[in-house]
């Protein structure tokens, strides 16, 4: 006979339920939590600093600022951006501020704080800054776009890292061993279903235990083996609902640019409209098109970074739903026209030489002459000025002296705008480009 009190909907999830509760048992972000590091420095001072946890989905962010009210003997406020507005952070800022007024520290832990807009960040400057409030904000989000500068300087930020897979297994073993449910149960989880697990789980832990909570929820009966089509349906389940702050988020994102990048607008368009309509912020879709533009279009079209960073502005400036036009438009276009990682490889070439080689030194011919004496040095002597010749172009050596040949990091393709200057560059330089 099955245990219906498994999966009743009265009992927190089961990430909830194995949640750590002290640094002991915090699992992952060994750079963060390993002797000596600022965060250990802090507790061991009970120093505690307002900071911004960014990382991706299920690396700790949440887990760790209630570890550190813990380990700091602090109230704790929780509020989610999402759902919270500036009357909510008033009010929490006032409890705060009465607590610290009769000398106990408050932290304040706001998830996924990039969605605040910025009169709600606006709202936490003064309680930062008088320490009446110990801010601890996570976001998965890079902080420098979506946290004002105010409020990011008086922040450490802290980067969390996806789980490795050692991590994940030591948290697979403690739910199945420590929670008080599954422990009682008689679940075999082979090694290889238990590793197809961790793969699946993308350094996400709270992924990792949903899907394993979600594959036992197939069984009707305390004994049973989780097999790897058992993980599989559970994955299928999960991610038919739209999650903004989940693995699914990522995955419609991943599916949305290379949709794009394939040249398909109609499966764009459907990943867009999966987005939008699951509340996606239109910003974050936006800031990834203008990467894709330079990445993946390059000078195929180079008007596409131009049109992809107005339609970013557009997006901010009129907001839903209306948005959802600019970013049809481009999008569409984006998808439409042709492609070239050219400029991509380019600079991802010239980086790997210089980090392996350094760098050279600048020839005398290229280097400015500010001075009297940096003239008599010979610095800029034999510089030809390329507009003073025909075609605006002349012959002359632009690589350090060091250099007996000169790389090919750039490798134009046929493709759009580019193929023109693929034809001049090889007019130009053919030693290098009609190789």
């Amino acid at each position: 006979m099955g245990s219906p009190s498994l999966f009743s909907h009265n009992l927190p999830p089961l990430a909830e339920r194995v949640r750590p509760q002290v640094m002991a048992e915090f699992t992952g972000q060994h750079a963060l939590v390993k002797d000596h590091s600022l965060l250990i420095k802090a507790i061991e001072s009970n120093q505690p600093f307002s900071c911004i946890l960014w990382g991706p989905p299920g690396t700790g962010k949440t887990t760790l600022a209630r570890i550190l009210s813990g380990e700091f003997n602090t109230a704790y406020f929780e509020l989610s951006a999402i759902s919270s507005g500036v009357k909510n952070v008033r009010e929490v800022l006032s409890k705060g501020k009465a607590a610290f007024e009769s000398g106990q520290r408050s932290i304040l832990f706001i998830d996924e704080i990039h969605r605040f807009s910025k009169s709600q960040q606006d709202a936490l400057l003064h309680a930062v800054e008088d320490g009446s409030v110990i801010l601890i904000g996570a976001t998965t989000e890079n902080p420098s776009f979506e946290i004002i500068s105010p409020l990011l300087s008086r922040c450490r930020v802290l980067r969390l890292h996806p789980l490795q897979s050692g991590d994940l297994e030591t948290i697979l073993h403690r739910a199945l061993k420590g929670d008080v449910l599954l422990s009682q149960r008689n679940i075999i989880l082979n090694k290889e279903v238990a590793q197809f697990l961790v793969d699946s789980s993308g350094g996400d832990a709270r992924k990792l235990l949903n899907t394993l909570e979600l594959a036992i929820s197939l069984h009707q009966t305390s004994d049973m083996e989780i097999s790897t089509e058992d993980i599989r349906e559970a994955l299928q389940q999960k991610n038919i609902l739209y999650d903004k702050a989940d693995d699914y988020h990522y995955d419609c994102i991943s599916a949305f640019i290379k949709s794009v990048r394939g040249s398909d607008p109609d499966a764009a368009v459907y990943w867009l409209a999966v987005m939008l309509e699951g509340g996606e912020k239109p910003e974050f879709i936006a800031r990834r098109l203008i990467i894709l533009a330079a990445e993946d279009i390059g000078n195929a079209e180079p008007y596409a970074l131009q049109l992809a960073t107005a339609a970013f502005d557009a997006v901010h400036r009129i907001g839903m739903p209306e948005a959802r036009i600019i970013l049809s438009q481009i999008t569409t276009y984006l998808a439409a026209v042709p492609k070239s990682n050219a400029a991509y490889q380019a600079i991802d070439k010239a980086v790997e030489k210089v980090r392996k080689e350094g760098a050279g030194n600048v020839p005398l011919h290229l280097r400015n002459a500010a001075t009297e004496l940096m003239k008599s040095e010979g610095y800029g002597k034999t510089y030809k000025y390329p507009h003073s010749y025909e075609n605006h172009f002349v012959e002359q050596h632009y690589f350090p002296e060091t250099f007996s040949n000169s790389p090919l990091f750039y490798s134009p393709e046929n493709e759009g705008r580019e193929k023109f200057l693929k034809e001049r560059l090889e007019k130009l330089w053919p030693e290098r480009y009609t190789k």
